[in-house]
């Protein structure tokens, strides 16, 4: 199929284009414009994925250059966003336009071209902390950041366009996903960068739980989303139905690397009191059901072996040097 997929130059997006590529399909990557030509972590893909697909240099937040991306696909898987919770409190008003005006954009230009799937990615974030476990699709939203609060505004309008006007849409809702590839702002690579660098760890609150799914996972969940007819009008959770503490994570990561773990707490790592998502555990039943999909990765034992796998990213001296281990990424 011909494949659209925006935020294609991001971390998960970047693992989606491979995965999409490697089964077979046409994939236009969009990616954010810069002046450097940079096609950010799609630079580090194989040349055999970096020469199959159509890279489309753009942004989101334009409307005329998403619907000339947008021309000629049969299916769009739609990543591009802000992610980053502590930005989101510092501009609020970039999360706007990027995560409900560049959606806007999609779904404009998805139902003129008359698209089969619109593909809207979201945030287990929208859940805010769990009030019953495993949070399953029909938990109530209930966003405790900026970030969040764009990400739900972002899914409903994509759900009422399927509603008004029976766009194609439906809503893949992946939990904490994790690897190689990852920024500097998530807590895995905030934790392997200091350890691999000989630091203290820094965190924020460290007795939050979460539920980590590795992503090529992830990537696999997009796979089947975008082959899936059963997803139009959905929302679907991705996740690895496991959870686990931000301490316990440290903790995990640092014996894998056989160093020792010296925990810090830093202020200005610590969202908000009423900010803070304490809590998330993913049902993934539906997607079992709807999707045919389910986590490679599972478990305790399925956590560390895609730990592994990170670790051993971040490792490599090329990789790690792309990281300010010494700073706060906000």
């Amino acid at each position: 199929m011909k494949i659209l997929v925006t935020g294609a130059d991001g971390f998960i997006g970047s693992h989606v284009v491979e995965t999409l590529v490697k089964s077979g399909h046409e994939v236009r990557a969009f990616v954010l414009y810069n002046s450097f030509n940079s096609w950010g972590w799609l630079d580090d893909s194989d040349k055999s994925v970096r020469e199959s697909i159509d890279v489309f240099a753009g942004d989101i937040r334009d409307p005329h250059g998403v619907d000339n991306a947008v021309s000629g696909q049969e299916v769009i898987l739609n990543l591009a966003a802000l992610i980053a919770i502590p930005y989101s409190y510092h501009s609020p008003d970039t999360y706007i336009d990027t995560n409900i005006k560049g959606t806007l954009n999609i779904l404009q230009a998805a139902r003129r071209h008359e698209v089969s799937r619109v593909i809207q990615t979201s945030t287990s974030e929208v859940y805010g902390t769990a009030q019953y476990i495993p949070i399953d699709e029909k938990h109530p939203l209930h966003p405790q950041s900026p970030y969040a609060a764009s990400k739900v505004g972002a899914d409903q309008l994509a759900l009422s366009f399927h509603a008004s006007f029976k766009t194609p849409v439906g809503v893949l809702r992946p939990f904490n996903t994790y690897g190689p590839r990852q920024s500097a702002r998530a807590v895995i690579p905030t934790i392997i960068s200091q350890l691999a660098t000989g630091r203290e760890v820094k965190l924020g609150s460290l007795s939050p739980t979460r539920d980590f799914s590795f992503v090529q996972d992830t990537a696999n969940g997009f796979l089947a989303a975008a082959m899936s007819d059963a997803i139009v009008g959905q929302t679907v959770n991705l996740g690895s139905g496991f959870e686990i503490s931000i301490q316990e994570t440290a903790e995990t990561i640092a014996k894998l690397m056989n160093v020792e773990l010296k925990l810090a707490n830093d202020e200005q790592r610590v969202r908000p009191e009423s900010s803070e998502v304490e809590r998330l555990h993913a049902s993934i039943q539906k997607a079992k059901e709807v999707l045919g999909w389910q986590p490679q990765l599972k478990g305790l034992e399925g956590f560390k072996a895609g730990l592994k796998q990170t670790i051993d990213w971040f490792s490599n001296p090329t990789n790690l040097a792309r990281y300010k281990a010494d700073r706060y990424n906000l």
